[in-house]
């Protein structure tokens, strides 16, 4: 797949006179008085069932308010199964193998239960109708990619930013320094050695540090993109793919991370640190650049100024570093999980298409912000433009839980809270890194030796990265590790993907 992230425009009203016929015989709380197969033009309404997860400890009731703003403006009884977050997995397995199964479910990820039931038929292959209706047809490309088995599309993905990474950076240590944001590797590198060497607090002391860096592996794979890696797996020159570590952009990327490892420009406990206190050394002022997600500088600011409410500006948030390919960053996966439809419920191709204006439906502004935000007054109220939400718990128990079946395609039109200037950055940098994502070419290939080696064999490279950066082993020694890698069944999953890859193109 290419490199296209734009979405298209143009999302047009759909009309809410939706109809659906279908009978849910997987449905045992069905609302009193609800129909089925009537048609809106009659005054009554149609029924969705939806069987989805609750983070929180109270369902909201069946005479929610929200919901039945919903239910209005939808013309449909919307018929909701709660499940308990920390039970839904093992519920969704039960209600699969029951073959009795609602008429949308929500999927949290690409477990092999549903990866099974989806190539079986218990879900719908819904990529051929999704250019019918506008919102839904504006599903970016490389999410829908991320989010498919074996190239077909069975859910509609629950979409998250997919630009999400970035660099947060101390402001203030480069006012003081006199430096300008780094723009390029060999800009960041100077910063790194700046902040470590120059004393960017004014105290006099050897006691900062330029990169804070913990066990997780997330800000190394971001890192190693800039230098031209590809994205897990990359063209090998002949129309199969090779994974990243066996590039040479790859081990240009291991020889900057064991050189500032080596001159003391990240931290020595990095490769034990728990990522839960990664935040610990940037907002002590120990530490000035964090590479992770980009929203991570709004909860560091937060943070600096809870402990000091005059330390205004003092974090800033910047795209990737621009490197020898020009500016590249990681994605994520760019959704958390997927809204599926079944076949056991949804029998017809008639009633598909009903199912899916529905879910079209609730990408329109107006029910993105009822699902997210609640009603005006209720749950909320507005000021300048923005939400203050209500401190009143049962009020919020009206709403809670059902943004669980918001999709925000093709964008989030939710109401926001009050932004603050490192909120108003993380949002232009999340948008603008949508142009420069590399997209992992094997993020649709499922891959059975994988299911059965996968930990083993990330085990194997991550071990050797981390061995190299501290300097325990050398390139010959790294190059050994890959041969395990390779030997320990990493052969058998290159030959197993690019033969789903050559499938699948």
């Amino acid at each position: 797949m290419g490199q296209k992230t734009g979405f298209k425009k143009g999302a047009l009203l759909l009309s809410a006179s939706l109809v659906l016929s279908t009978v849910l015989g997987a449905c045992s709380t069905d609302k009193a008085g609800s129909g089925s197969g009537a048609t809106a033009g009659s005054g009554s309404t149609d029924q969705i069932t939806i069987m989805l997860p609750n983070f929180e400890a109270e369902n909201p009731p069946d005479n929610s308010p929200v919901i039945q703003k919903l239910e209005e403006l939808t013309k449909m009884d919307v018929n909701l199964q709660w499940v308990p977050s920390s039970s839904y997995e093992d519920k969704f397995n039960i209600t699969l193998a029951s073959g009795k199964l609602p008429d949308v479910m929500v999927v949290l990820g690409k477990s092999p239960s549903f990866i099974n039931a989806a190539r079986t038929g218990a879900f719908w292959e819904l990529g051929p109708y999704l250019k019918d209706y506008p919102n839904l047809s504006q599903m970016n490309e490389i999410i829908t990619n991320n989010a498919s088995i074996d190239g077909k599309t069975y859910g509609i993905y629950r979409a998250r930013a997919l630009g999400r990474n970035g660099v947060t950076i101390r402001k203030d240590w480069l006012e003081k320094l006199g430096l300008e944001e780094p723009k390029t590797i060999d800009e960041f590198y100077n910063v790194l050695k700046a902040f470590t060497k120059d004393d960017p607090d004014g105290n006099g002391k050897d006691d900062t540090y330029g990169l804070v860096a913990s066990k997780f592996t997330g800000p190394w794979d971001n890192m190693q993109i800039w230098f031209g890696a590809p994205n897990k797996w990359g063209e090998d020159g002949n129309g199969g793919l090779m994974p990243a570590h066996e590039t040479p952009e790859y081990m240009e990327a291991l020889k900057f991370f064991r050189q500032i490892y080596s001159e003391g420009l990240v931290n020595k406990d990095f490769a034990v640190m728990d990522a839960t206190k990664l935040p610990d050394p940037f907002v002590n002022g120990q530490a000035g650049v964090m590479v992770d997600v980009a929203d991570n500088a709004q909860r560091m600011d937060q943070k600096i100024l809870e402990k000091d409410p005059t330390a205004t500006g003092h974090v800033d948030v910047l795209q990737a570093m621009e490197g020898p390919k020009g500016l590249r960053d990681m994605p994520t996966s760019g959704y958390s999980g997927m809204i599926a439809i079944s076949k056991s419920s949804v029998k017809t191709e008639e009633d598909l298409k009903k199912v899916l204006g529905f879910l079209d439906q609730l990408n329109e502004p107006e029910l993105q912000a009822l699902l997210g935000n609640g009603l005006e007054g209720k749950q909320y109220e507005k000021k300048e433009g923005y939400v203050i939400p209500t401190t009143d718990k049962l009020a919020l128990r009206d709403v809670q839980g059902l943004n669980q079946i918001l999709m925000f395609i093709p964008e989030d039109k939710t109401l926001r809270v009050q932004q603050t200037p490192v909120r108003e950055k993380v949002a232009q940098v999340q948008k603008a890194n949508e142009e420069i994502v590399i997209a992992n070419p094997g993020e649709p290939l499922i891959s059975d030796v994988y299911a059965q080696k996968g930990p083993q064999l990330d085990n194997i490279i991550n071990d050797a990265r981390i061995k190299f950066i501290v300097g325990q082993i050398d390139e010959k020694g790294f190059q050994d590790a890959v041969a395990l890698w390779k030997s320990s069944g990493g052969d058998d999953y290159v030959k197993e993907v690019n033969e789903l890859y050559a499938a699948l193109k």
